[in-house]
């Protein structure tokens, strides 16, 4: 009975997904229609556009040459009837000396115009040639370093071609683009080669699609097929509801903020005054929390509390491997970044227990630059970069810090993880901005496969 209940659910899953294609389908064909209709209409306005432009032209060379020949005309008639009214002034002296050669002639065939050579042009007349869709090739594109390069090919060779227009948007859809989509086309015009690379992006979204078309001097052909890439990275936002109250989480930036317990206490007080609950849900640190994102298990009443100033990610890492970046104020008192165990406690604080790792700058008293993981310490002798890097694999259990600018090792811890992990923070008298949608740079996965990375760990505090 399971079993046909599975089957069923497989059935109508299927029947469902064919259902949007259907649908999508039918809504394309309409789109077509509408823009058959559409585009008719304008190369027709466009055509007797410039049919009306020629005969324009053609009309003005009309006028100006009519006027040639009525001025040519006028000035011939003066002078031959000027040569009419010679006798009434010729005497006998100089009649011997008289020219009788008209000075214009009646030949007007210097004003004649040959169209044989524009009128084989005009008959000549066709529409503009019009590119072939280009073709994206799949197997030479490449996404890495939150980077993509496509690359595509002219199914025919075309020398008239000037340019590429390139088109590309984020999409959480796999296959084949859809037409109805949240996220606009980007456009990048004016290509030369049949490939580009788009650099500097986040990838906040599963997957990009793209299309690519060619133009010559006058017209843009048809786009090639869309493609859809994956972009896998590591996208997460903070948990509002796990920070302390002395933080103020906004997105993925935080602050400390010194009266941020008391301003809550305050607002908890107005609220009980208006008949409503005190909680910290309604604390201003709460950022919105994402709504496809696994809930951190923490309730707003287990935020972290007295000298743990921390907030954590809201995305499990159960597996494989991940990457952000935090850049932090150098004038920040103390700051921390690493990973948690979710069973973290609130009153704990990063690397002071078994339950977290992490790097930590102290800027008060004394300066120190460590790493730090079951209370347990090791100085680091290595200048502070303002941003670093966090590689976490999950399953060879390592997680490294860097440089975010020069992908420096700074520390390795190499244990085994025995929960899922979440990212970690922690900020006192100062402010950090985190970096996510990332992808693990190449550099990274090159120096972790010779090994580099694992020589700066301490097992003593793995």
């Amino acid at each position: 009975m399971e079993e046909q209940r599975e089957a069923l659910r497989k059935i109508i899953k299927t029947l469902a997904v064919k259902n949007e294609e259907i649908q999508s389908f039918i809504y394309s064909l309409k789109q077509m229609l509408l823009n058959v209709e559409a585009n008719s209409a304008k190369v027709q306005e466009d055509l007797e556009a410039e049919f009306q432009s020629l005969f324009s032209l053609l009309e003005e060379l009309k006028e100006g040459m009519l006027m040639k020949i009525k001025q040519d005309r006028a000035s011939r008639t003066y002078e031959l009837q000027a040569a009419k009214q010679i006798k009434d002034g010729v005497t006998m002296a100089p009649a011997f000396r008289l020219s009788l050669k008209a000075k214009v002639s009646d030949n007007m065939s210097h004003l004649m115009v040959d169209f044989a050579q524009e009128r084989q042009m005009l008959q000549a007349l066709k529409f503009l040639p019009v590119p072939s869709a280009p073709v994206i090739d799949l197997a030479e594109s490449l996404v890495a370093d939150n980077c993509v390069t496509l690359v595509w090919r002219m199914p025919d060779e075309d020398s008239k071609i000037d340019h590429y227009v390139l088109e590309y948007r984020r999409t959480n859809f796999e296959g084949p683009p859809r037409l109805k989509e949240d996220q606009p086309w980007m456009v990048i015009e004016g290509i030369r080669q049949t490939e580009y690379t788009l650099t500097g992006l986040k990838f906040d979204m599963k997957y990009m699609n793209f299309r690519v078309k060619a133009c010559n001097k006058a017209v843009a052909g048809e786009f090639s097929e869309p493609v859809t890439l994956e972009t896998p990275a590591f996208m997460f936002r903070l948990d509002a509801s796990t920070s302390h109250q002395n933080l103020r989480v906004d997105d993925l930036s935080v602050e400390w903020d010194a009266m941020g317990g008391k301003v809550q206490d305050i607002k908890a007080r107005e609220k009980d005054g208006k008949g409503r609950t005190a909680s910290p849900i309604n604390s201003p640190a709460r950022g919105t929390p994402s709504p496809k994102r696994m809930p951190s298990g923490r309730g707003g009443r287990d935020r972290f509390t007295a000298e743990s100033y921390t907030v954590l990610g809201d995305t499990l890492i159960d597996g494989g491997e991940h990457y952000w970046e935090v850049r932090y104020e150098p004038d920040s008192k103390a700051f921390g970044v690493g990973v948690a165990y979710r069973s973290l406690g609130r009153f704990e604080q990063l690397g002071k227990t078994a339950a977290s790792w992490c790097l930590h700058v102290n800027n008060w008293l004394q300066v120190s630059f460590t790493a730090k993981h079951a209370n347990k310490v090791k100085v680091l002798d290595a200048p502070v970069p303002d941003c670093l890097g966090v590689h976490c694999d999950f399953h060879q259990g390592l997680l490294s810090f860097y440089n975010a600018r020069t992908k420096q090792v700074l520390h390795t811890f190499k244990t085994r993880f025995t929960q899922p992990l979440l990212p970690a923070f922690t900020v006192w008298c100062g402010s950090f901005q985190v970096t996510t949608g990332l992808q693990v740079p190449s550099a990274v996965r090159c120096l972790q496969k010779r090994g580099s990375a694992t020589s700066s760990s301490n097992t003593s505090l793995t």
